[in-house]
């Protein structure tokens, strides 16, 4: 009789410390997470103008380059928020150039030739938020992609230009609106 009494006793315990967990684990659950939207409030912002980005690097023999970067930056804010797209005129402002195309030798290989070389660009960005100046910055971005030496530029100057520019507009998006 004596066991029948504690095996109830641990029974009880079991079910007690299980209603424990199941709270503790559900309470846990109910953490989210928003990344798209970031810290826009949009009773306040409405839209963002987006101004074209010229080319200004020199060296630069892409000649698509400026209009490809605009409209990367403008399709990463239509994309992650629910913003207007302006060309002026909005509630923030992004405007700028496109500072720097740079190709630049890397890895030497044996024979003194590179074997590797690094393709960078570099665009400054001006950020203006009309309902909150207090965010306004001014700031240049940099990303790289390499590639073997043995490879010609123009057979694969769009495919890194995407990715490098892909990079460069996630950072622009995290520090104006997703506020990474």
């Amino acid at each position: 009789m004596a066991s029948n009494k504690n095996q109830k006793q641990i029974a009880g315990y079991m079910r007690t410390l299980l209603a424990l967990f199941a709270v503790i684990m559900f309470a846990a659950c109910t953490v989210s997470y928003k990344f798209n939207a970031g810290m826009i409030d949009y009773t306040k912002i409405k839209s963002i103008s987006i101004a074209d980005f010229p080319n200004m690097a020199e060296g630069s023999m892409y000649p698509m380059l400026s209009q490809e970067f605009s409209e990367a930056v403008r399709d990463i804010f239509t994309r992650q928020t629910r913003l207007q797209i302006l060309r002026t005129g909005g509630d923030m402002h992004l405007e700028g150039e496109i500072t720097g195309y740079l190709l630049t030798p890397m890895a030497i290989s044996a024979d003194s030739y590179s074997s590797e070389t690094k393709l960078t660009l570099t665009v400054k960005i001006r950020f203006s938020n009309n309902k909150q100046p207090e965010e306004d910055f001014e700031k240049s971005y940099s990303a790289y992609q390499s590639f073997s030496s043995n490879q010609m530029l123009n057979d694969i100057q769009a495919e890194l230009l995407k990715t490098i520019m892909t990079e460069i507009c996630e950072n622009i998006y995290n520090d104006t609106a997703g506020k990474w």
